[in-house]
């Protein structure tokens, strides 16, 4: 699963403003999602995908706050860097700024806010990146594509145009919020025009690859969720969402040092140093129950 020459980078910067007042003094992704950090889903979603070297871009006033949750990556068995965005200014932005740490890596960008689920996610998510192609996306079926960009396929399935929330689309495909490409995607970001908005736009960067063909389509199927959680009502159906199945399971979903665990990054000495330091949470009686339980 180790994906050695693919790096990841978590995009959490912009100001929030859908989630004021909360956001007034907070990043959106340090709020939480039931019982855990919203940052921590995206994290968890490169760290199955065997992602070890990871870039998490944020403003200047969140920064301290995500290296005193998160620190270097060592408490997960991984590196965690950081980048300043001192003004949101698009997506395609995160590859500019991330230049020197692509370098010539392959690159997993996932949007801080957005959380995946959903069973055999991860091997899709490690099998399309590990296709030559230079480009690919996810998208996802939604009921209104009105709120979403959308992709458009001709009678053989084969993608033909992106749309940026549509006011009538014959596709109900959204692109979602988790793309990789190849290190030339730096350079195809510098060639960008900003849009009317003033921001670099990541449909813009994806048709460049789509006019070429060198952009890979993957469908996300039924039986997985794609949740974004930039309003009060989405970060409430989230935080339930989460909430109802680990409740039905009794597993944590999105949890680092778990998966850290798991995937022997760190080992059960250092699993069990972290557990302690949760001890008084319901999260730090998980882990140590985990524990446990291997022995």
């Amino acid at each position: 699963m180790n994906q050695n020459n693919l790096k990841g980078i978590i995009l959490a910067g912009g100001s929030g403003s859908r989630l004021a007042p909360l956001t007034n003094s907070l990043s959106k992704q340090l709020l939480p999602v039931y019982d855990k950090p919203m940052i921590y889903y995206p994290l968890s979603t490169l760290m199955l995908m065997g992602v070890k070297d990871i870039l998490l871009i944020t403003t200047s006033r969140d920064q301290s706050l995500f290296k005193n949750l998160l620190g270097t990556g060592e408490n997960f068995g991984i590196k965690i860097s950081y980048e300043v965005q001192e003004e949101p200014k698009g997506v395609p932005q995160a590859f500019l700024l991330a230049e020197k740490f692509i370098g010539n890596s392959k690159v997993v960008l996932i949007l801080g806010d957005n959380i995946f689920y959903g069973h055999d996610l991860t091997n899709q998510l490690v099998n399309a990146a590990s296709k030559d192609c230079d480009a690919t996306i996810f998208a996802y079926r939604v009921q209104d594509p009105s709120r979403f960009g959308i992709i458009n396929f001709n009678k053989d399935n084969i993608p033909t145009y992106i749309e940026e929330k549509p006011k009538a689309s014959k596709s109900d495909f959204a692109i979602t919020g988790i793309y990789i490409y190849k290190s030339n995607v730096v350079e195809y970001a510098k060639n960008l025009k900003p849009s009317e908005r003033g921001e670099l736009e990541i449909t813009d960067l994806n048709n460049i690859y789509m006019k070429a063909k060198n952009l890979n389509v993957e469908i996300l199927g039924r039986g997985i969720a794609w949740l974004d959680t930039g309003t009060f009502e989405s970060l409430q159906d989230a935080s339930f969402f989460i909430k109802t199945l680990e409740m039905r399971q009794g597993l944590k979903i999105g949890c680092p040092e778990e998966i850290a665990w798991r995937l022997n990054y760190i080992d059960d000495r250092k699993f069990g140093d972290i557990s302690r330091k949760y001890i008084k949470s319901p999260y730090g009686n998980y882990l140590k129950k985990i524990l446990k339980e291997k022995k």
